[in-house]
């Protein structure tokens, strides 16, 4: 691995294949437009903190209507690297709290490398909608033409009538 000056900076848009991919990766219809620019600072016991912002536009459909809907993308990028990280080892059945109010643990920077792809890819998906919705759109249920609205209604149809 070539080694990082102290602080460097990077600016990265993915092509059209990954934009395609990332849009796969997340349910959309297309990611139009994606740049990230960071900057990376090694600090002098060689952990690497990755700052910037992850900008761009993604089409999703609406999850009522299946139109698509064009969102903007704007999230801030935080990250730490160390070469002394450890995965998280937890027992079954052990429960794990974690806090907002604490910082995240740092990513391992394995055999002098960091994998800044994974993590990126990481906070596209968490800066997309889950469930999109056009502004003004609401579910609203069939019409159901008994009045009965249990989830069952249909199984009651089916039971035959008279003695078994």
């Amino acid at each position: 691995m070539a080694q990082l000056p102290s602080e460097s900076k990077l600016t990265l848009e993915p092509g059209a294949d990954t934009r395609e991919a990332l849009a796969r990766h997340v349910g959309a219809l297309s990611v139009p437009a994606l740049k990230v620019t960071l900057t990376l600072a090694v600090d002098r016991n060689g952990d690497v903190d990755v700052e910037g912002r992850l900008t761009g536009r993604v089409v999703q459909p609406c999850v009522v209507t299946l139109e698509p809907i064009e969102a903007e993308l704007d999230e801030d990028v935080a990250v730490r690297f160390s070469a002394d990280a450890r995965p998280l080892e937890v027992e079954p059945g052990t429960e794990i709290e974690f806090s907002a109010e604490e910082a995240d643990p740092p990513e391992p920077i394995v055999d002098g490398r960091f994998d800044l792809g994974a993590i990126l890819t990481e906070f596209f998906s968490l800066s997309v909608e889950p469930y999109p919705r056009k502004p003004d759109v609401a579910w609203q249920s069939p019409a159901d033409d008994e009045g009965n609205n249990s989830p069952f209604a249909a199984l009651v149809k089916l039971k035959p009538s008279g003695p078994s």
